[in-house]
């Protein structure tokens, strides 16, 4: 039998990656059965610990002293807060529209790093913000169904928590990139998973798990999404990033909307027309702030009669 290629099983790793994270927010949405909203985020934290404390004492010395205080952003910003966030809108929204406002991540990575990271400013990527807040824009306001206002608001709660993910990776980028990933993560689940865990306890979490059989079925759920959504998933992202590049590994973000949607579908979510236009505008802004895209505008314009470059020739 022949041996599968190094860039299938690159490809293979992403589409995993896109499955096990596009299927995050339907797991979301089964624990709230029988959890509260505030419950299905501190446990998925909590569990996440739990299976990445094996790396603890491998990785826990290997922190630097001055690296401490920007792993703790990390784990607020990019691991504490979305969970809350994604568990508290989707008490009023569906997964799939969640998935997709989801993708807006890329987006507020490169908008927060231009404003506080001193990332280099580009038009075309500054296009793709536009692009992708005027997609989050058209699926807040007309693909929650328009119920009311207050719906609006919950969608809202996505974009907080993709900000919180582009603070995380900024905060990667500008301060820890000569510290391991697998020490980052675990580490930062450490510090944000006692908290949570304090907070789980001051919860009626224990009497509700002990009477009531659709919060034990939702605790399930949640250990999944804790278990493979968060904790190994992360692993698979680090390992692809290394045997790739961090543009193909950030590719996942395409596919991550797709596969809500499709669950949204299967569970009977209602989707509309409006789903599918503010997703390929999202999509459409987070190609645009891809260094890919910015690489062939500065190849067009250097072609293009009007650039300093032709000019010469």
């Amino acid at each position: 039998m022949k041996k599968p290629s190094a860039n299938a099983a690159n490809w293979g790793m992403l589409v995993l990656l896109g499955l096990i994270w596009g299927s995050s927010f339907i797991l979301i949405k089964k624990g709230l059965v029988g959890l509260s909203a505030i419950q299905v985020a501190c446990l998925r934290i909590v569990i996440s610990m739990i299976a990445l404390s094996p790396l603890l004492l491998k990785h826990l010395s290997k922190v630097p002293k001055d690296k401490w205080l920007a792993i703790f952003g990390v784990g607020f910003f990019g691991s504490g807060m979305p969970p809350f966030m994604f568990a508290i809108a989707q008490t009023r929204i569906d997964s799939g529209l969640t998935g997709i406002i989801n993708a807006t991540t890329p987006l507020f990575a490169f908008l927060l790093g231009i404003l506080f990271f001193g990332l280099l400013f580009q038009w075309i990527k500054l296009a793709g913000v536009v692009m992708g807040l005027a997609g989050s824009a058209v699926l807040i306001l007309l693909g929650t169904g328009g119920v009311d206002w207050s719906t609006y608001g919950y969608g809202a709660l996505i974009l907080v928590a993709t900000i919180g993910y582009g603070t995380s990776a900024n905060i990667i980028g500008r301060y820890l990139k000569s510290v391991n990933p697998l020490t980052i993560s675990a580490v930062s689940f450490l510090m944000i998973g006692i908290p949570a865990l304090a907070v789980l306890l001051s919860t009626d979490f224990i009497p509700r798990i002990t009477a009531q059989p659709e919060a034990r079925v939702s605790l399930g759920y949640v250990a999944i999404l804790g278990v493979i959504g968060t904790g190994y998933a992360s692993v698979i992202f680090f390992y692809l990033t290394q045997r790739t590049n961090a543009l193909f590994a950030s590719t996942v973000t395409y596919l991550i909307p797709v596969v809500a949607l499709l669950w949204g579908a299967v569970v009977g979510e209602i989707i509309t027309p409006w789903h599918f236009v503010g997703m390929i505008l999202i999509l459409l802004g987070v190609y645009l702030s891809s260094n890919r895209a910015a690489r062939l505008w500065q190849r067009l314009w250097q072609k293009s009669p009007h650039s300093p470059a032709s000019a010469e020739r």
